[in-house]
């Protein structure tokens, strides 16, 4: 015979209310969310956005991982959701908790042993005390030496090779996943990627005939441009296998077979020196780790003649080498970029002055990916049926969550994105003295 002990059934302000309470140390004061638990009770202020917790797993993640990576976790699986209702959506709530979070001083409290007793003691009366859930299987494992050839691999296989066909329902047409250059407030994505492409080209003094690398080619929205567009002999590198095939089906189709190589291949592989005429690489440099960096902008100088022109696009953060996460939070270390690296665009400049490039101007792009993460969601909603055909629920819930936090930490200067241009010493470079890119 087996007995089993009933809990007692809370009133409509039962859970909520006794989270709300143990809460308070933490938050620093009431809810300022409306909060509806999985029993259907509901605690905070009538008029705040309604957050839901769905299942008691969502206050285990909490548990086992407090703050940003414990609350992603929940949101992904669902055991957390933010409707939309009443002009509140998953960017203004969160907004709304990042402004109520810095008013009242929350960022580096430390709670008093106290808080936390009441609050286990909470979790244990309610029953979410227990092993951990099992981790989102959008969650990314990798394992082996940081930045070692291998896990770099397995790192960007994780996001890059999900699918050829869920990256063209989210990005432009020419595949550029880096931000664009919006020439015109009203300019459409597909127009301000045609512009940045166009802007790198110009910045690197392309013309027919001359060599250029392009160093983690992506779906090769530069190799391509600069070999259409600009006459350039290019050979692009990049670890992602599917990127690769992609882009030789692309070169394949417009017949560029004698004008653009594609190697499978790490940039630490690149073997040639004093070869290129031109070096550019967007939004690389961040996936290559602070360790690595002058490993990078070494194969960056070598690889390109004395007097030849270099172009780094890298997204950068606030903060000394970075501040706390210089992965950009534990969301996106956890789920989107693995092993990432930023720092404040000055350190990057010092690192690049180091390894024996001479910079000569450094172009900032803030406000502009803001207006690029915009048309990308734009696109990832109006696709969402057939993104969720192809990923399904919890990869496209990641998804969300990254492009309005993207959007939100470029907006508010919490990250930023550069582009910078340098010259290798050693010879006369034909840089103009006066320029307007």
């Amino acid at each position: 015979m087996t007995t089993t002990t009933e809990r007692p059934i809370l009133t409509r302000a039962g859970i909520a209310q006794r989270l709300a309470e143990a809460a308070r140390p933490f938050i620093g004061g009431d809810l300022p969310v409306r909060l509806q638990v999985w029993d259907g009770s509901i605690a905070g202020p009538a008029d705040a956005p309604l957050v839901v917790l769905r299942s008691p797993d969502a206050l285990r993640r909490l548990l086992w991982h407090p703050g940003e990576l414990g609350a992603a976790q929940a949101y992904v699986t669902g055991d957390l959701d933010v409707p939309e209702q009443d002009g509140w959506d998953l960017d203004s709530v969160l907004t709304h908790a990042f402004a109520v979070g810095q008013e009242r001083g929350l960022a580096g409290v430390r709670r008093s042993p106290g808080a936390f007793v009441n609050a286990l003691r909470a979790a244990a009366g309610l029953g979410v005390l227990g092993l951990p859930p099992k981790l989102p299987a959008s969650q990314a494992r990798v394992k082996g030496r940081l930045h070692s050839a291998i896990r770099d691999r397995r790192a960007i296989s994780h996001h890059y090779d999900l699918s050829n066909e869920f990256y063209s329902l989210v990005l432009d047409p020419a595949m550029a996943y880096s931000c664009g250059y919006h020439e015109t407030p009203d300019a459409t994505l597909e127009q301000a990627q045609r512009a940045k492409l166009d802007l790198v080209c110009r910045k690197l003094g392309l013309e027919p005939g001359m060599r250029m690398l392009d160093v983690g080619c992506g779906w090769g929205s530069l190799s391509l441009h600069a070999a259409e567009h600009f006459g350039a002999q290019v050979t692009g590198v990049t670890i992602a296998a599917e990127q690769k095939k992609f882009i030789d089906a692309r070169i394949a189709e417009r017949g560029l077979g004698d004008r653009v190589e594609i190697r499978l291949q790490d940039y630490r592989s690149v073997p040639e020196k004093d070869h290129f005429d031109a070096v550019g690489s967007l939004e690389m440099g961040e996936h290559v780790g602070e360790a690595n960096y002058p490993t990078y902008v070494d194969v960056l100088r070598r690889a390109v003649k004395p007097g030849g022109r270099v172009l780094v696009q890298q997204m950068s953060r606030s903060g000394r080498q970075g501040g706390r996460h210089p992965g950009g939070g534990p969301f996106i270390e956890s789920f989107i970029a693995p092993d990432m690296h930023m720092r404040p665009v000055g350190e990057t400049v010092a690192h690049l002055e180091h390894g024996g490039l001479e910079v000569r101007d450094v172009h900032g792009l803030r406000e502009h990916y803001v207006q690029t993460v915009a048309g990308w969601l734009e696109r990832f909603e109006t696709n969402l049926p057939r993104l969720t055909e192809l990923v399904g629920e919890e990869v496209v819930r990641v998804w969300r969550l990254y492009l309005v936090g993207g959007s939100m930490a470029f907006r508010d200067g919490r990250m930023g994105v550069d582009q910078i241009l340098m010259v290798r010493p050693g010879a006369v470079h034909t840089l103009p003295a006066k320029r307007a890119w």
